[in-house]
């Protein structure tokens, strides 16, 4: 299985759209990725020259209940 990695937030957006999220939508601190059918929100630090850690893109994957693998191949 390969590992993730972090990410640059405009990709893990990219993913997010292809789950059929909607946004980026300003909100607080951070940027928001919202669906619609399912009422979900994940928020998505957007800090310039900061990438989303492996920590939260596992977090990010289990909110919206898809496999390390499904992600990966998206």
């Amino acid at each position: 299985m390969p590992k993730l990695s972090p990410l640059k937030p405009r990709q893990v957006i990219r993913k997010l759209k292809k789950l059929g999220f909607e946004g980026p939508v300003p909100g607080g601190r951070h940027m928001r990725m919202v669906h619609f059918e399912t009422g979900k929100i994940i928020p998505i630090p957007m800090h310039k020259g900061k990438d989303v850690s492996v920590g939260l893109i596992r977090t990010i994957i289990r909110e919206i209940g898809i496999t390390p693998e499904e992600w990966l191949k998206l």
